[in-house]
């Protein structure tokens, strides 16, 4: 448990640290995209209240849900600027975030000062692996980014970093601090015969992060118009689809990884989405770019009426494709005959969680008669694991692992979209028509939300159940465990037995115990809390083996 938790904490602190630029490389420091070609002319920006602003044709606004929608057109260094005007404040609200983060978990200058040596080598010919177009973007949405922060790094600069952000930490330590868990149905597996995907994006750093969800509707001046989900600052893609009915979501994977920075993933996955209308068009765009971390890209096309995994790793490429089959699985390792005999993606495959997943949710897709959005979003949001078990809430095992950034559910031949609204993906999925927003929607605009209200899809009624009270009352008794097992202090004993009872199927809350009891050495107790968590459905081998190594030490320690 322990390890686990420095694992994650070093590959957060690696994403932040990614932004703690060091001036020290001279080319990537000073370079900047040529903007000379665009109009530098923005119409000004109207504030009707705090949660509604309007631009010329363009505007953010907060919709009841608590999504934010942004609707944004022009060349590129409109767009970013456009998106930077709007959006100053949640901008500052997702940098901060960062940086209070890094401060929590380095409060160490001098450590601090490491890791931007190390960053300012790592980043230094990533401007080059970007497309010159979203530089523009990029130093347009920078322009509008807080001076709060200026003596970490400037603001171009932080923005383009903040692009790379999950592929940095990604590769510092070629951890994935996601589970996430797609699919795609198609012909006799959904209702009307047509193309239906669904994702949950796990990305989680910390519950402030995904606070403010930006439904982003861009219309650039060349490529298909398209929607993303998406936070502050960032013009690349997660989950998307444009108005060709090609939607893209990202997966990350394990492969050997490069010490150099290229081609953030969701900056491939932005070109994809705004340049290619058919499957092999995205392949296409894929094998042109230099990635630096390994992932699956699922790509779902109106025109194919099927979907894919592009696989993409600094030295391989595959294209995996079901045979005789209408659906298709994504979890977090490698299908193509590219990673058949890759060592860390059976690595992966072995000792993490992603087989598991991968089980469950071909499971429950064979379990549903013919799919469509609202059984789509039944699936994401399971908590249970392989055959109904109860395996604890917040358990990486789970398809709904509660802690997704957002679920999203795709009809590509409609065009229409479905996004969870908080909190996890269990409030109201959200429906939205990408021909009613781009091609029947009023040129000025108004605040009214893009939403269709009709067609939105109800919150989870585990909401108003107990069992969800307990879940975020476990989380709160959870951080105050880890705090203290991290700082040597004492604590109530009490505690540890709430958090036990709160969340009694969930392995970690048995490991925390046991690692607090093996601290304060009642290694009796902490024997009998590592034995229960054992017997529990732990996620990953490196869990199992902690679990083991401390029963083994504990059991020992309390014969003496």
């Amino acid at each position: 448990m322990g390890d686990l938790q420095w694992h994650k904490n070093v590959f957060l602190l690696a994403i932040l640290a990614g932004f703690m630029y060091s001036c020290g490389i001279k080319k990537s420091v000073t370079n900047r995209p040529d903007i000379s070609k665009y109009s530098s002319d923005l119409p000004e920006k109207h504030t009707l209240n705090d949660s509604t602003f309007f631009a010329g044709n363009n505007f953010l606004i907060k919709n009841k849900q608590g999504l934010w929608e942004l609707y944004v057109e022009g060349n590129p260094l409109e767009i970013g600027s456009i998106t930077g005007l709007l959006s100053d404040s949640l901008m500052y609200k997702q940098e901060a975030v960062f940086f209070n983060k890094i401060r929590e978990l380095v409060p160490s200058e001098g450590k601090q000062k490491f890791l931007r040596k190390f960053l300012s080598w790592y980043n230094r010919k990533m401007y080059k692996h970007i497309p010159e177009e979203y530089k523009a973007e990029i130093y347009g949405v920078s322009q509008y980014a807080s001076t709060d922060f200026n003596t970490i790094a400037p603001p171009y600069l932080r923005a383009l970093y903040l692009h790379g952000a999950h592929d940095i930490g990604h590769a510092l330590q070629d951890l994935a601090l996601v589970g996430c868990t797609s699919f795609a149905a198609w012909g006799e597996k959904t209702e009307d015969h047509k193309l239906l995907i669904g994702r949950n994006f796990d990305f989680y750093a910390g519950d402030e992060f995904a606070e403010n969800k930006i439904i982003a509707f861009v219309k650039p001046d060349s490529g298909h118009p398209f929607m993303s989900v998406t936070w502050g600052g960032m013009m690349g893609v997660v989950s998307g689809m444009n108005t060709q009915g090609l939607t893209v979501t990202i997966n990350a994977g394990k492969s050997k990884i490069p010490l150099i920075a290229k081609t953030p993933i969701s900056i491939v996955t932005r070109e994809i989405l705004q340049y290619a209308s058919t499957i092999d068009e995205a392949i296409a765009i894929a094998k042109s770019r230099d990635v630096f971390v390994s992932e699956s890209i699922m790509v779902g096309s109106a025109k194919d009426k099927r979907a894919v995994l592009i696989e993409v790793s600094p030295k391989k490429f595959g294209v995996y494709q079901v045979q005789n089959s209408n659906q298709l699985v994504c979890s977090n390792h490698f299908q193509s005959d590219a990673y058949a005999t890759d060592r860390r993606n059976s690595k992966a495959i072995t000792e993490s969680h992603s087989a598991y997943r991968y089980e469950r949710m071909t499971s429950l897709l064979e379990q549903k008669d013919q799919l469509n959005p609202s059984k789509g979003v039944s699936i994401l949001r399971n908590k249970k694991g392989l055959n109904d078990k109860n395996i604890g809430y917040g358990n990486e095992k789970a398809l709904n692992q509660l802690l997704a950034h957002h679920g999203i559910v795709f009809q590509p031949e409609d065009l229409k979209v479905w996004i969870s609204s908080n909190p996890y993906q269990l409030g109201e999925f959200v429906a939205y028509d990408l021909n009613s927003v781009f091609n029947n929607r009023e040129q000025n605009p108004s605040a009214i939300s893009l939403q269709i209200p009709a067609l939105n899809i109800a919150k989870d009624p585990f909401l108003e159940t107990q069992a969800y009270a307990n879940y975020e009352a476990y989380r709160v008794v959870e951080r105050k465990i880890e705090s203290a097992i991290a700082t040597n202090k004492e604590l109530d004993e009490t505690l540890i037995n709430t958090g036990i009872r709160l969340n009694p199927e969930y392995w970690k809350a048995y490991a925390l115990a046991g690692d607090y009891y093996y601290k304060t050495k009642k290694y009796k107790a902490a024997a009998e809390a590592y034995h229960t968590a054992l017997n529990k459905e732990v996620p990953t081998l490196s869990d199992s083996k902690h679990l083991a190594k401390y029963l083994k030490k504990a059991t020992r320690k309390a014969k003496k």
